[in-house]
């Protein structure tokens, strides 16, 4: 019998965001589940081994270093290891501490066939500071990226600015990712149903997570920012047309383009045809059925820095029947 892959939750966000309470929550909550932690720049993080469940050995060092290389190395070697454990846990958390972005540790479950066959990516979680955010964005690409990236969204320590405020941060988050599930937390407590195996990264389950996702309708140019652009057809799509489309921009443009996704009515298909991407990596699968006389329409989305709209409308375009 075929084993089950283990979910892994990526917790991301800014330093002093709120990363670290919510993690020591997770661990130290009674859910009667166990969770292996792996966690980059460990000196930072201030995580006591005896919350983890059978803390022996239970939460792992990534050193810093080359991200491509090196943390992806360590992440897929970490997971290797724990694959061989007998004592079996529910979950993986990867707290990315000093990354600049979740990419390269969201990109090695696409990579490694190892990891990708043994372990399912089930969402990017990303805590965000209310108090600091605006000002943050001033600071570099770190914190826009990291809510780029999220698919599920903590607006943490609400309890610290006015309304007027916290609206203007949470229009600003939209601006960047309207499609991530938004929660305004304090001292990042949540339902942690709401962020743990929700299946937000899973592309089988990413129309029950996301029913409304082809609903939005996004199209925001902030110039170098990092923006959403969407894009919906009524007409078919042409999957090797597409397939080939979608390889060249994101090989060409990957590095700008943070995150993809879609829901595509490929000509003919009696499925939805899914994908999601992160950078240059790219996994897709076939969705739920279309139902009868149910309109079939796709729906293309990317979130990325200088994106051209106008350029990347063409293309899709041109992948249409």
């Amino acid at each position: 019998m075929a084993q089950a892959q283990v979910p892994v939750t990526v917790l991301t966000g800014y330093l002093g965001a709120g990363k670290t309470t919510l993690l020591n929550r997770i661990l130290s909550e009674q859910h009667g589940k166990k969770y292996a932690v792996i966690v980059n720049e460990f000196g930072e993080l201030g995580v006591d081994n005896d919350l983890v469940v059978n803390a022996d050995e239970e939460v792992f060092e990534m050193n810093n270093g080359c991200i491509c290389c090196t943390v992806r190395g360590d992440l897929i070697r970490i997971i290797e290891g724990l694959m061989k454990r007998k004592e079996k846990f529910d979950g993986i958390l990867v707290e990315t501490t000093g990354l600049a972005d979740p990419g390269p540790v969201a990109q090695t479950f696409f990579t490694d066939e190892d990891v990708k066959a043994r372990t399912r990516l089930d969402a990017i979680v990303t805590v965000v500071d209310a108090k600091h955010f605006l000002g943050q964005l001033e600071q570099g690409d770190e914190a826009e990226e990291q809510v780029a990236f999220a698919d599920v969204i903590l607006l943490n320590k609400t309890d610290l600015v006015s309304a007027e405020d916290l609206a203007k941060v949470e229009a600003r988050i939209k601006s960047i990712n309207p499609y991530a599930r938004l929660h305004r937390t304090q001292k990042s407590q949540i339902e942690l149903a709401a962020i743990l195996d929700k299946g937000a990264f899973d592309l089988k389950r990413i129309l029950e997570f996301e029913p409304d996702f082809l609903e939005h309708g996004h199209d925001h140019d902030h110039g170098d920012e990092v923006a959403s652009l969407s894009f919906t057809a009524d007409r078919p799509v042409d999957p090797d047309r597409f397939q080939k489309w979608m390889g060249a921009l994101l090989q060409l443009r990957g590095g700008d383009i943070l995150r993809s996704k879609g829901i595509l009515a490929i000509d003919g298909a009696p499925r939805r045809y899914v994908f999601q991407g992160v950078h240059m990596m790219m996994d897709a699968d076939w969705g739920s059925l279309w139902k009868d006389g149910e309109k079939r329409a796709s729906k293309l989305v990317f979130i990325g820095r200088n994106l051209d709209a106008e350029n990347l409308k063409r293309g899709f375009e041109d992948c249409l029947k």
